[in-house]
């Protein structure tokens, strides 16, 4: 789907989707309480939708009803699978140890660039517990059998912390203890935090130490039950940053639905716009300066991240980047590409962007390359823009945020479909 849009500003109130992240986390650890359980204030997306396929077809019974999920628990597990995790790195890492502990022998398909994902970590460790996957890399579908044993587990922490919470959710289920070590720094760490609390939602209990290193230790009881609850979701700070950031750049939006005692990383993206300058004021009288930052932490930000910096008074830079290569889209490249294709000026490096100041954007077509955040992050731009934006494949919202349309529209956006 290709959308044309007028540049306007964005004015309004706005309601943050749920986060996809604790969305994912509280609907697995209800699928694995023996009883009933509610979730609410989700937002329906691809994603999820894969995630809630996975869990039931490990033995759950997921049912929702709008925006509320009624899970009723796996009181025996498939013996077998087939897990379809469409385009989900979450769905596809978070289940694997998770179908592993118990015992399911799976079959794992996906699309798009997920069979590209690693597992290598998985394959490594859980061989050495009773685990084994079978997998050409780069191809889906693979097999996994076996069942997973606790033990001590060494994982890179500069991969995914993706692996650290699926072996989270799992070995709590083993006979044996468990302890995780991590071989470097763990990034994304925040997303291991949200992980832990949606545990602690479930009556699952994790100690966590640290090394000399100063990096984690995760201590787990084996044996532990998983215990039904009633949860609601929180909105999401990711999805948010993108009306924050028009906010920086002129736009007036009020937005609902977020926790301020938060431990989603992506709360971030308000200390780097403050930092630049913009304090809820109206950014048409603010001078914004410039950020650098270290995203290990905040992959997801990246794309709206970088149009804010072209609107700064020098040189802004994003470091630590490397991870994103292999998400929807090479995602340096592509937001790079996108921006430049309207005026930006983004050099891409290794692992890194460099961002130099602009006065606005211009008319020209942006490729969505598949990615919600990039298509996102274009139609932000298009604020800022003094001609229209055309923007490939804009339907891959669907992905994360499928009412992002609707909420732009409502905001006083205006966009088009053009060619579908």
């Amino acid at each position: 789907m290709k959308v044309r849009i007028t540049p306007s500003k964005l004015i309004g109130r706005v309601k943050a989707p749920s986060s996809k992240s604790f969305s994912h986390r509280m609907l697995i650890a209800a699928a694995l309480a023996g009883n009933v359980s509610e979730v609410s204030n989700i937002s329906v997306s691809k994603d999820i939708d894969a995630t809630v396929g996975a869990m039931n077809a490990l033995g759950a019974n997921i049912l929702s009803d709008g925006s509320t999920y009624t899970v009723m628990g796996i009181k025996k597990a498939a013996e077998k699978a087939v897990i379809d995790c469409c385009e989900s790195g979450s769905t596809l890492r978070f289940i694997i140890p998770i179908a592993a502990a118990l015992g399911c022998e799976c079959e794992f398909h996906g699309k798009g660039k997920l069979p590209e994902r690693p597992i290598t970590p998985y394959i490594r460790e859980m061989s050495k517990y009773g685990v084994t996957i079978t997998r050409e890399e780069g191809v889906m579908p693979f097999t996994m059998s076996g069942k997973l044993r606790g033990g001590e587990y060494l994982l890179e922490g500069d991969v995914s912390s993706q692996f650290i919470t699926g072996l989270l959710f799992a070995l709590p289920l083993c006979e044996e203890d468990s302890i995780i070590r991590l071989t470097s720094r763990l990034e994304s760490k925040p997303y291991a935090d949200m992980t832990i609390s949606a545990l602690n939602c479930y009556g699952i209990e994790i100690e966590e130490t640290a090394d000399e290193n100063g990096y984690p230790i995760y201590n787990i009881k084996g044996g532990q039950k998983y215990k039904s609850a009633d949860c609601v979701v929180e909105g999401d700070y990711s999805q948010a940053a993108f009306f924050y950031v028009a906010n920086a750049l002129g736009s007036e939006i009020v937005v609902d639905n977020l926790n301020v005692d938060s431990v989603q990383g992506d709360k971030k993206i308000l200390e780097i716009i403050k930092e630049m300058g913009y304090n809820n004021t109206n950014a048409s009288d603010v001078k914004l300066g410039t950020f650098e930052a270290d995203v290990s932490d905040i992959p997801d930000l990246v794309p709206i991240m970088t149009v804010l910096g072209c609107f700064g008074d020098g040189i802004s830079r994003i470091t630590g980047a490397k991870r994103l290569k292999i998400k929807e889209s090479d995602r340096l490249a592509a937001i790079a590409d996108a921006l430049n294709a309207v005026g930006g000026k983004v050099t891409v490096f290794d692992d890194a962007l460099e961002i130099a100041p602009i006065e606005k954007f211009h008319a020209g077509t942006i490729n969505g390359c598949n990615d919600h955040r990039i298509v996102m992050a274009a139609a932000i731009a298009s604020t800022v823009s003094d001609g229209e934006f055309v923007i490939t494949d804009a339907e891959a919202v669907t992905k994360s945020y499928p009412d992002f349309w609707k909420d732009f529209a409502a905001l006083g956006g205006n966009a088009e479909v053009i060619a579908d």
